[in-house]
């Protein structure tokens, strides 16, 4: 597990090399425009409603003396809420869409590293955007209804840091998740991709957190994160790939 973890991390540090030597920038401007816009909507909302909430919460409080500070943790925590279940959204809304455009550069990518002579699944591009909505609708699912209890989790005293580091932790996993599908869809039908990833689950979860830890950059992290991480997950996968591949 922490073996396959470090080198989810490491494929990163070839990942820029890799796309420019494969000259591959341009086929992720729409990738790129759909995670910025999706990006912006998420964030929006929720600076919109993390006031409204915090102030209808605050309202459960019947008492004068704290009331501020009620309506001021309240706030915080409606901000906080929304903003760990924006970037759940964000992950698979973007992952989801940017299937089609995604999997040709996993593809590219595949082709360089095992040569262009080698077989797989052909797939067209409805087929890879169901795939995607699909992988990324069971993924999205699953980590609500993990996030959830895990944030209640988080407001019990010194639990709490422990809480913060599953949260982040499954926000990887199911981010790497989806990174390493993009590669998966040629190779293995549904189930196969998701037994597959289970197998190699310290891929996915180093693939993650450099993804997770992307999006705390300001504008830049939201723009380079599909490209470099899908590079690297795409590198480690097809790697994978060909070990379960050969002959016992």
């Amino acid at each position: 597990m922490v073996q396959n973890i470090t080198r989810g991390i490491q494929a990163y540090f070839g990942a820029f090399k890799m796309i420019s030597k494969l000259k591959l920038w341009k086929y992720f401007a729409i990738p790129m425009l759909i995670s910025i816009l999706t990006a912006v909507f998420i964030f929006s909302m929720a600076y919109s409603f993390s006031d409204n909430i915090g102030h209808y919460i605050a309202n459960f409080w019947k008492w004068e003396f704290g009331k501020e500070t009620f309506e001021f943790i309240s706030t915080f925590l409606s901000g906080l809420i929304i903003v760990v279940v924006g970037l759940v959204l964000y992950k698979h809304i973007v992952m989801a869409l940017s299937a089609p455009f995604m999997s040709p550069v996993s593809e590219k990518i595949e082709d360089h590293l095992r040569g262009e002579d080698h077989t797989h699944r052909t797939t067209s591009f409805q087929e890879q955007l169901i795939r995607g909505i699909r992988i990324n609708l069971r993924n999205l699912i699953r980590e609500l209804l993990l996030t959830i209890p895990i944030l209640l989790l988080g407001l019990i005293p010194v639990i709490g840091i422990i809480s913060t580091i599953l949260l982040f932790l499954m926000q990887a996993y199911y981010a790497g998740f989806g990174n390493m599908d993009y590669t998966l869809e040629r190779h293995f039908k549904y189930q196969e991709s998701i037994d597959f990833v289970k197998e190699h689950k310290g891929l996915a979860i180093g693939n993650g957190i450099v993804f997770m830890l992307f999006l705390l950059i300001p504008v830049i992290g939201v723009i380079l994160v599909l490209p470099l991480s899908v590079t690297a997950a795409t590198t480690e996968t097809v790697k994978k790939i060909q070990l379960k591949k050969l002959p016992k």
